[in-house]
């Protein structure tokens, strides 16, 4: 009989993990809290206005391209169109300067130089060949290799490599090193966002997503980032997977010990039984609320969380020109910034924050001749001092300043007039809708004592059966390495459910023989009692 597999929420590592585990054999049910697929990488539609209410970015596309040939497919074969975003980005300065993040060498090398000097463009190709190394080592001996003990790090290709990953300097100090621009530090450093980190503490490996940038492209899928997912989801329903979509968990159900995970409760009542469980809910939230009160739970909600976001969705009545696909409008007070966000978990004064038209480089986002816009400011996670009653007061302020920031520095004017819808996510919201512990929006931290073996484990070390795969457990946040994550965790469970199926079947065999030895006794009895009776 086929082993049965129930996933706890349809993100992106409980997709890919569902689709692999299904390809082998397994009959998985997938329980998703919401009525989408895809957690954090869903979409927000407004009378025709499409926004992505997480990444808008698609990086690292070698994971995604191996994880639809893993399952027997590719991305276009399954419909997804790629689009290319040219320039990376626009980054807007304080002093209304700009440069643009190019691909594009010939584009991109006087912009550096007028920064650097003649020099600065070797500097960068300098920076580049390091960060190529931070990311083919951390793929090499972080996302495709698992660290279930402490003893893993102790691997000889990985000591041999630690130390070239920079791991215990910071992406600033490391960037500093070939740019003597403060310009250009920012331009190469603010990146350390997509993990949730300050870039004054993010490990200087993380530069690896500066590499992939200028190396691979920036992409956007035609129709959204879910429908990545989407396709990916409708790969493992060809396998067999089953979603059941607005279903949330209220509790894993145990064994009478409570040694072993054997399904799970939905809030309806309903008691859904499985060999495994595979939680991709947030894993602060899931051992907090999913199972029973343990320390290792009360050590989660005390481990440093990546930040949150105030993020604006606006559907404006017009297109805003002057905005790019992708623009990044960095502090004048850039150190100070970050510090109010991961230091006193505050909203800066004045924020680097990040906007997105995906109607500039995907027309179907909005009707023609519209713009539909995404603002994602930093802020700090919720905190035991804050009030969601405040955040009304923190939204407005974000507001303002968005706005006053853009107008000053591209030329555009009378957004606030051309506005004819807003959506706003909050900490308190990306909480309640997606049970993120502390509303942080990318997990628990990057910092070199939240990865790698420091980093919860993707198999529960009390509980036999049950596993995670996610942001907050390793290799970590980020569509492609939760991807990856997938496929660790699926390679975890399946190399489980085959010692176990060994052992049983080895039982079984020892059984066999003496039933097959007991049955023999009564045989060998008479024979031996045949044999007296003919001596005598």
């Amino acid at each position: 009989m086929a082993p049965t597999a129930i996933v706890v929420g349809a993100g992106t590592g409980g997709i890919a993990t569902a689709a692999r585990l299904a390809k082998q054999g397994f009959q998985v049910t997938v329980v998703e809290k919401n009525g989408f697929i895809g957690g954090r990488c869903s979409l927000i539609r407004d009378n025709g206005y499409r926004f992505d209410q997480g990444p808008s970015l698609l990086l690292m596309p070698e994971i995604f391209h191996e994880a639809f040939t893993d399952l027997g497919t590719s991305l276009e074969a399954e419909g997804v169109e790629l689009l290319k975003s040219e320039p990376n980005y626009r980054i807007w300065f304080a002093d209304n300067d700009k440069l643009d993040l190019s691909t594009d060498i010939a584009r991109l090398k006087p912009q550096i130089e007028r920064y650097e000097g003649r020099d600065g463009f070797n500097q960068f190709l300098a920076f580049m060949q390091e960060s190529r190394r931070h990311y083919e080592l951390s793929l090499i001996h972080v996302l495709r290799r698992n660290f279930p003990s402490l003893f893993s790090m102790l691997r000889l290709g990985f000591m041999q490599s630690v130390f070239t990953m920079h791991p215990f300097e910071s992406i600033y100090t490391r960037a500093s090193r070939y740019f003597h621009s403060e310009k250009i530090r920012r331009v190469f450093t603010f990146a350390s966002m997509y993990l949730g980190m300050n870039p004054y503490e993010a490990p200087g490996t993380y530069s690896l997503l500066q590499y992939t940038e200028f190396a691979d492209g920036i992409w956007y899928p035609t129709g959204g980032f879910q429908k990545v997912l989407e396709c990916l989801a409708n790969v493992g329903q060809r396998f067999g997977v089953h979603y059941r979509l607005n279903s949330p968990v209220s509790s894993i159900i145990l064994s009478e010990d409570n040694r072993t995970a054997t399904g799970v409760i939905l809030s309806s009542g309903e008691r859904l039984h499985a060999d495994v469980v595979i939680v991709n809910a947030d894993l602060v939230y899931a051992y907090n609320n999913l199972l029973p009160s343990s320390k290792e739970a009360r050590r989660l909600q005390a481990r440093p969380a990546s930040c949150s976001s105030v993020s604006f969705f606006w559907s404006f009545d017009r297109v805003i020109p002057e905005l790019q696909p992708h623009n990044i409008f960095l502090a004048d007070e850039y150190q100070e910034s970050f510090d109010s966000i991961f230091k006193d978990h505050q909203l800066p004064d004045e924020p680097s924050f990040y906007v997105n038209v995906p109607s500039r480089i995907d027309p179907t986002a909005a009707p023609e001749g519209k713009d539909a816009v995404v603002v994602l400011v930093p802020t700090g996670h919720i905190t035991n001092d804050s009030n969601s009653d405040d955040y009304e007061i923190l939204v407005a302020k974000a507001r303002e300043t968005a706005f006053n920031i853009i107008e000053t520095r591209t030329g555009a004017s009378g957004l606030r007039e051309s506005l004819v819808h807003e959506y706003v996510e909050t900490p308190f919201s990306w909480k309640d809708k997606f049970n993120l512990d502390r509303g942080a929006i990318l997990g628990l931290s990057h910092s070199f004592f939240n990865v790698l073996s420091f980093r919860p484990k993707s198999k529960h070390p009390n509980i036999d059966g049950l596993y995670f795969v996610g942001a907050s457990t390793h290799p970590g946040t980020g569509v492609p390495v939760c991807l990856a994550g997938g496929k660790l965790v699926s390679e975890q469970v399946i190399a489980d459910w085959m010692r176990r199926d060994t052992k049983g079947a080895s039982i079984w065999t020892i059984l066999s023989l003496l039933v097959a030895v007991a049955s023999l006794v009564p045989l060998w009895a008479f024979l031996s009692v045949g044999s007296l009776t003919d001596s005598i």
